[in-house]
């Protein structure tokens, strides 16, 4: 049984660290309004970018001047998957989600016999994968230096991808990342990137009009879609930094809770272990005076 000074200290070790929670739930209450904003501004540009893709793809159909980007290489034979996470924990299970959503996805095209690539975003990413897919991570970007998530963060990750689709490097790439719906929920999420998938923008609103292009479409979809590969990643990126700071605050809150609690059946440790001593001193002293 613990003496009466190591419950005080472990009470003081917990209501320290119960200090550190609380505080650090309110840092990351005040950094997701601000990301949750910018995810939010980034999904009406990104979702309409990709409905004009779609309408400009389907002017050129199966046009033999259509980029490779969109067509991709007629293959399905090498998969680069560019995984997304954060830089740092103390988020739940934000991070884990995602490497288990893409380590899901591996193993299938594994299963299928295709060839697997990684490319991984962000430390706690790759800190996951490089156990069992070590051998398949091809690169890898940091970003714990980076402030504030910017365009050209993505831009930089973008035109790495492309320099890798024009090397042959691989025929498909998915991203991996997770979208932000509330404080409580984030949703892993994969999308395909190349070849360029406009399958769901097709759906929207203005992307079944007819247009006329000038210079033709194979020209505009030659420069439209390198930038909405880095659009995309960029949406990813922002919807991970405000899906991350909803589970840091979620999970901080949970930490304090606890700790609270922890706090409280020590210090009930403490008065009952107190109260049994001082009860043996008083039976100690009367059987003394008694005897006497």
């Amino acid at each position: 049984m613990p003496s009466l000074k190591d419950l005080k200290n472990r009470i003081a070790s917990v209501k320290a660290t119960q200090k550190i929670t609380k505080a650090m739930k309110m840092v990351a209450a005040a950094k997701l309004r601000r990301a949750q904003e910018a995810a939010e501004a980034a999904r009406p540009y990104s979702q309409r970018m990709s409905a004009v893709l779609a309408n400009i793809a389907q002017a050129v159909g199966g046009d033999d001047g259509a980029p490779k980007l969109m067509t991709g290489t007629g293959r399905d034979d090498v998969h680069l998957l560019v995984v997304c996470t954060a830089e740092r924990g103390l988020c739940g299970g934000f991070n884990s989600q995602i490497a288990r959503f893409a380590r899901d996805h591996a193993r299938k095209l594994l299963a299928a016999g295709k060839t697997v690539k990684i490319f991984c975003v962000g430390k706690k990413g790759y800190d996951s994968l490089r156990r069992e897919f070590g051998s398949l991570i091809v690169e890898r970007t940091d970003l714990r230096e980076v402030k504030k998530i910017g365009f050209e963060n993505a831009d930089a990750i973008g035109r790495k991808i492309i320099a890798m689709f024009e090397k042959g490097e691989f025929d498909v790439c998915t991203l991996f990342y997770s979208e932000f719906k509330s404080v409580i929920s984030q949703v892993p999420t994969a999308q395909q990137l190349i070849p360029a998938s406009a399958g769901e923008a097709a759906a929207s609103e203005g992307a079944t009009a007819v247009y006329e292009y000038e210079p033709d479409a194979g020209a505009i979809l030659t420069d439209l879609i390198p930038r909405n590969i880095s659009v995309q990643v960029f949406r990813a990126l922002l919807e991970n930094v405000a899906g991350e700071m909803g589970a840091k605050m979620s999970a901080m809150d949970n930490a304090t809770r606890n700790a609270g609690e922890m706090i409280n059946k020590l210090t009930l440790s403490y008065n009952r272990q107190r109260q049994a001593q001082i009860t043996k001193e008083l039976i100690e002293i009367i059987s003394g005076a008694e005897a006497l």
